[in-house]
């Protein structure tokens, strides 16, 4: 991936910005492109406030005014991926390229920024969760959307999938009421962070299928297919497959009891994708194989430390790798300890 990324660069000819060399500018055009590639992060280096009124869809947003700047870029973003830089103008985009350039990162800045973006009739959003856009094997877009704590949203072939949807957790609130009905919604367990009647509600529609483990079922009041640990089924274009999820520390296993909760495969097209749920590092997980995608709680005491995440993941391993569901637990060692294992681990804002 990296020499096919290097060759782009270097067929579209690409200015480099010092004598150095230490970071290059591409057009619009090359840009655009360029973005296209799974190797490459988008980041966008202006204010909060700048980028909710309008940004690049899957962008990173950090501020590159910030003191602790080059921190929260290595926290988030690991070294062997490529980082596609903008700003308003390309100004703050092409210092903060220069300084991530010194720490090792291969940067490419947006000349002229996002005006020129938008001038080049090229589509921005106002959607502030951070997006991350996949392609599945026979080309169809998939992107997830980092809600918050476990609730996610896929867009997927026209469909709206929605795992563990809820509508507020401490001070933040999701307005689903604003976002598309849910053709696929999936809830692991009845934990109130997981299980939301009302939010599952304004979700629903005619024809919205509901899949969900036993008791969560007996709680809810509608019609819902309903999965144990192994069992699967397949809706339309989607297959899952229900997986364990508990705990197995000593004093913890009263939170998530064995065969209670689900973990979901969810197969989209042939990309695989791994919702953990509530659960530690169970010995199941060395039987889970082929994971495009997984979503890995860390939670401590109710889900994983840090250090049985990692194991979890070298068990697993899957190709993307999100942290997910982790509170106030310090993520942002996780892709220095994987990065030698092919894991492309990936920090999203779900708190």
């Amino acid at each position: 991936m990296k020499k096919m990324i290097a060759c782009f660069l270097a067929s579209l000819g690409l200015n480099a910005a010092c004598a150095q060399a230490s970071y290059e500018n591409a057009d619009v055009k090359g840009f655009m492109e360029l973005i296209n590639y799974t190797n490459v992060v988008v980041l966008d280096v202006r204010t909060v406030d700048e980028f909710k009124e309008g940004h690049i869809e899957g962008a990173v947003n950090i501020d590159q005014a910030q003191s602790d700047f080059t921190e929260k870029v290595k926290a988030a973003i690991s070294k062997d991926k490529t980082i596609a830089v903008y700003c308003r103008s390309g100004r703050r985009s092409a210092n903060a390229a220069g300084k991530l350039a010194a720490e090792g990162y291969k940067c490419v800045n947006l000349k002229g920024g996002i005006l020129a973006w938008k001038e080049a009739g090229k589509p921005v959003t106002t959607d502030t969760y951070e997006v991350d856009v996949f392609k599945t094997k026979s080309g169809k877009t998939v992107k997830f959307h980092a809600l918050v704590h476990a609730s996610i949203r896929i867009e997927y072939d026209g469909k709206e999938i929605e795992i563990d949807p809820v509508r507020k957790l401490g001070n933040k609130t999701i307005d689903y009421s604003m976002m598309p009905k849910a053709d696929y919604i999936f809830v692991t367990h009845e934990h109130g962070d997981h299980f939301d009647k009302e939010a599952i509600k304004l979700l629903s529609k005619a024809g919205t299928q509901l899949v969900m483990n036993k008791r969560c079922a007996e709680m809810y009041d509608s019609k819902c297919a309903v999965l144990s640990n192994s069992q699967s089924v397949t809706l339309g274009p989607i297959e899952v497959e229900a997986v364990p999820a508990y705990n197995t520390t000593e004093g913890r296993t009263q939170f998530h009891p064995k065969g209670r909760d689900n973990g979901y495969i969810i197969t989209l097209d042939g990309l695989r994708i791994y919702i953990a749920g509530d659960t530690e590092d169970i010995p199941e997980m060395q039987d889970i194989k082929d994971i495009d995608i997984a979503f890995l709680p860390c939670n401590q005491p109710y889900t994983m430390t840090p250090e049985q995440l990692i194991k979890a993941a070298k068990a697993v391993k899957p190709k993307v790798l999100f942290p997910y569901h982790y509170g106030k637990t310090d993520v942002c060692r996780i892709p220095e300890q994987l990065k030698d294992g092919g894991i492309d681990v990936r920090i999203r804002h779900y708190e």
